[in-house]
């Protein structure tokens, strides 16, 4: 995600301060970075696309003067990597800067809406409506605090901003929803931030704000509003105990367990995703004659579900195709009418873009979904999405492929009601669980957690493990493989479970670990079938199931009950519970789980 951080200080400049904490604030991933200060009455603005250390010896940060100040590092989600879009963002008349992290679902009708009162803009980001938003409220006679509150009032999805003022240069406004925000208290000194990384340095006495609240912030005081009373409230300070590396990682002992409780909000991020795009991708891939899901690793895996989804939903047949097979396998059929949808979280992987420009030569159409804006893929494809899911800094996937897989069900429904194949029940009732999917997997994350630690003490003995599901169930045990096999080094078998008889079912004997997905759908009662063939040639029998199963719990040796979903959206409930486990086991094996040998977070050799 991107980084905010600010400072206000009785006497002095701040530049050094705001520069160190950016620093800090580095290992969340950006592109741009920059800083704004008041000094003199007049906004100071330095900002450029590359790295900080790049930036500050061209533009020098520490020669900005001012008590008070704001600062940012990017990650593009609107408008690409470059100067003109990196924050801080100003209003027409220059006087006020702003710093953003999240996602606006309304800033193209509020964008129309400014513009039509002559506001002009300068980037294409989502940020530099709320500048100019403010600017409205206060040529009305509001004051700053005011008309921040009036303009966060209007914006619908996710944010935490910092706003400072030439008109007030005694404060910094900032307000979040659901994007992080803590401040910082130390004696004629605050401090904002995204995280405490950015200033623990300084302070370890902070406020974390919560959503919905607004605080106006002095070098005395810090005083909180909630934004849709306007009712002043006290929220309590803490004193935190981290070192500055458990403050990098929010207080989680590793970032690939800090990102798989991130899913909560990059799934409701992946949600966010503006109709204009889900539109322009589902034109493309209703025209294809033949359709084909590309990629490598996790994201391979989640072509396999959107294979599912695509046609279940939308009555539109995919062919799931791992990159490095794509030429070999369906190089000399492609043409014209042919539409390649490319996943990859970095948009580099070079098995990916090999495949995409062999392609391109003959004549097919490339769409992509990626998490990174400015990569190959997002300049090559004729349209493109981005997942929303921020840096992911664990090399194993995780948060990454749940977006994914929501930015895939958006589509399938988006293609749904184009193409007319199911009843507005069925897609009002997907719709409604789309809705659902953030609550339902930060309760399964909590209802997971302590039995799969527990697990994980016996399952990191294993020599080797069987994965097991039917249907859509069997991408999430591919998924399940993946992510156990690449973190703990255990080698691990997937399969269709109904294909398990067809040969694997020969490596089963007395204690075999065998894990099956089997959530309440029209598979179950084969998966029953399956259970049984095991455990009569011994296999110890792991299940994951519907949280009301008792048949499936009593034919388990070991059972995790997890909530009902619709059988679309099953894999991103199930995976989560493995994504634990390949996690605890790597814990309980003395391995690093942010590092695993041999990986690279992004592949980009053939």
């Amino acid at each position: 995600m991107c980084g905010i951080t600010g400072c206000i200080v009785r006497e002095g400049d701040v530049a050094n301060i705001l520069y160190n904490s950016l620093k800090r604030l580095e290992y969340r991933g950006y592109d741009s970075a920059g800083i704004s200060t008041i000094y003199d009455n007049k906004l100071i603005v330095k900002k450029d696309v590359g790295k900080i250390d790049e930036i500050h010896s061209k533009l020098n940060f520490l020669d900005m003067r001012g008590n008070l100040g704001i600062a940012h590092t990017r990650w593009a989600t609107h408008g690409a990597p470059s100067k003109v879009n990196a924050h801080p963002h100003l209003d027409c008349e220059e006087k006020i800067a702003v710093v953003h992290n999240g996602v606006l679902e309304n800033f193209l009708e509020l964008r129309q809406e400014l513009e039509a009162r002559k506001h002009i803009f300068r980037s294409k980001t989502d940020t530099e409506v709320i500048a100019h938003l403010i600017e409205e409220y206060l040529k009305i006679g509001k004051n700053l605090s005011e008309a921040v509150l009036e303009s966060v009032r209007k914006l619908r999805g996710s944010f935490a901003i910092a706003v400072i003022y030439t008109g007030e240069p005694d404060k910094i406004v900032v307000a979040r929803n659901e994007s992080p925000l803590v401040i910082g208290l130390a004696k004629d000194m605050k401090l904002i931030a995204s995280d405490v990384a950015a200033l623990i340095e300084y302070t370890k006495e902070v406020i974390f704000l919560q959503n919905r609240d607004l605080s106006i912030v002095t070098p005395e005081k810090v005083e909180i509003i909630q934004i849709d009373t306007g009712i002043k409230i006290d929220r309590k300070s803490m004193e935190l105990n981290w070192t500055l590396d458990m403050a990098t990682k929010s207080g989680f002992p590793h970032f690939l367990l800090k990102e798989i409780y991130e899913q909560p909000h990059t799934i409701r991020e992946a949600l966010r995703i503006q109709e204009k795009y889900l539109d322009l991708l589902t034109e493309f891939l209703d025209r294809g004659r033949e359709i084909f899901l590309v990629a490598s690793g996790t994201s391979h895996n989640a072509c396999i579900v959107g294979s599912y989804m695509f046609s279940k939903l939308a009555r539109l047949t995919t062919y799931p195709v791992i990159a490095s097979e794509f030429i070999e396998n369906y190089g000399s059929s492609i043409g014209i009418d042919t539409v390649i949808f490319a996943l990859s979280q970095s948009g580099e992987t070079a098995d990916v873009l090999t495949a995409l420009d062999y392609a391109r030569y003959r004549a097919a159409t490339i769409i992509g979904l990626t998490n990174v804006l400015g990569s190959t893929l997002t300049r090559i494809a004729r349209a493109y999405i981005l997942q929303n899911a921020g840096p992911e800094i664990g090399v194993a996937a995780t948060k990454t492929f749940t977006s994914q897989l929501t930015v895939l069900a958006l589509l399938a429904l988006r293609l749904a009601r184009k193409r007319g194949k199911i009843s507005q029940n069925e897609m009002d009732e997907f719709q409604d669980e789309l809705r659902r999917l953030p609550n339902l997997v930060e309760n399964v994350i909590k209802l997971s957690e302590k039995p799969i630690a527990e697990l994980s003490k016996e399952a990191a003995r294993f020599s080797s493990i069987f994965f097991l599901g039917r249907g859509i169930s069997y991408a999430t045990a591919l998924e399940a493989r993946l992510k156990v096999m690449e973190l703990s080094y255990i080698p691990c078998i997937a399969y269709p479970a109904g294909e398990s008889k067809h040969g694997p079912i020969s490596v089963i004997e007395e204690g075999y670990p065998v894990f099956f997905i089997a959530p309440n759908d029209n598979t179950r009662k084969h998966v029953i079938g399956n259970v049984m063939e095991m455990k009569a040639r011994g296999a110890k029998i792991y299940c994951l199931g519907d949280e009301g199963d008792r048949e499936l719990r009593e034919l388990s040796d070991w059972y995790l009950g997890l909530p009902s979903v619709h059988e679309l959206l099953s894999p991103i409930i199930y995976v989560i519970p493995f994504q634990l486990l390949a996690y605890y086991m790597t814990i309980e094996k003395g391995l690093d789980p942010d590092k695993p040998r041999n990986l690279a977070k992004s592949v980009t050799v053939l």
